[in-house]
């Protein structure tokens, strides 16, 4: 009887603030992006139970390892809290303010933001989310010729809790202080737009489907991959007859935001087809300047071989936000083109 009503629920969680509408960022693709490189595993527990055993994942000559506290790993839902933080920080540089690794988080508006209810409960979550996000330990090796070097960093480096007096007392606001890592991504505008409905997901798999396909198809028509490389994307712990399931109700119900999926079983492949909903710039609309003469030769600098505009093309097709800086934002695009292809 359960198991019927389960199944009878609508596909995403309602909308509990409809009239709330904030510019949301994805930390996911800063990580990815600029300090992770081309290793594009996830670092989120997936699960609802505490997970304190470290995670190690591998592509190619590329590793990251991810060490929990005893609270357990930082979870997809304590990731909102950063998303939050991202959202305020590209708010406050598109308004021309400073920034600051120190975020202050207004606790009601939080909840309101990810869609969350305010009750009492509500509030003591976020603490402890504070607690695993600050817990959580990423290592990671970066190769650049011969040489291999191993960095460590957390998601925020410090947090502190205003409350009313005593251990039943309100949670007023909290502040946070995001490590270098996270920052300087965010500084480099390595961010995308997350759909509004992001938050409705029901499913911690789903919320990491919708970041993988944001992340891998975003502005273009189409992105296909297999079915057991997206399982291994996803970092999720499911058997694979598991996710298969999952993927056939995702396909059935065709609820991801933004995104079309379909599953070929013939091929064991899945696509994602754009349903051209993002409430990011369309891609005509993205106002990008012309690039300095002397930009096209340090862009055959950084990727020896290529045509520099027939990159530029893939660049201004691919791009989904105005860079503060074209130029760099381009050769940037240059570099790690020629270090996922080579030379052609």
């Amino acid at each position: 009887m359960t198991s019927e009503a389960t199944h009878t629920l609508p596909a995403l969680l309602p909308d509990r603030h409809p009239q709330h509408d904030l510019f949301i960022c994805d930390v996911a693709d800063a990580v990815l992006k600029d300090v992770m490189q081309h290793m594009e595993h996830p670092f989120y527990s997936l699960s609802k139970k505490p997970e304190t055993t470290v995670k190690r994942y591998r592509n190619g000559e590329h590793w990251f390892e991810v060490t929990p506290s005893v609270k357990g790993l930082a979870t997809i839902y304590d990731k909102d809290i950063l998303i939050y933080c991202i959202s305020q920080i590209m708010a406050k540089l598109k308004r021309g303010e400073t920034v600051s690794p120190r975020v202050r988080i207004n606790s009601h508006e939080m909840l309101i933001f990810s869609n969350r209810g305010t009750s009492g409960r509500e509030y003591l979550a976020l603490i402890d989310a504070l607690d695993r996000l600050e817990g959580t330990r990423i290592r990671t090796n970066i190769v650049t010729g011969d040489e291999e070097q191993i960095d460590g960093f957390g998601l925020i480096d410090a947090s502190s809790i205003r409350r009313k007096h005593g251990l039943d007392g309100r949670l007023l606001w909290c502040e946070v202080k995001l490590s270098d890592w996270v920052f300087n991504a965010i500084r480099n505008e390595e961010v995308l737009t997350l759909h509004r409905d992001y938050f409705r997901l029901r499913k911690p798999i789903e919320r990491r489907v919708y970041e993988l396909a944001r992340k891998h198809c975003g502005q273009q028509r189409t992105w296909r991959i297999s079915l057991t490389k997206l399982l291994f994307k996803t970092g999720s712990q499911s058997p694979e007859k598991r996710f298969r399931q999952m993927l056939r109700q995702l396909v059935e119900n065709d609820h991801l935001p933004d995104y079309h999926v379909a599953y070929d079983e013939e091929s064991d492949m899945v696509v994602f087809t754009n349903r051209g909903t993002m409430s990011a710039p369309a891609l005509s609309d993205v106002r990008v300047p012309p690039l300095k003469a002397d930009t096209y030769e340090r862009a055959r600098e950084c990727a020896p071989g290529w045509d520099v505009y027939h990159l530029e093309r893939e660049w201004r097709d691919w791009i989904v936000e105005p860079p503060r800086d074209a130029d760099a934002a381009f050769m940037g695009f240059c570099r790690k083109w020629f270090e996922k292809r080579g030379a052609p």
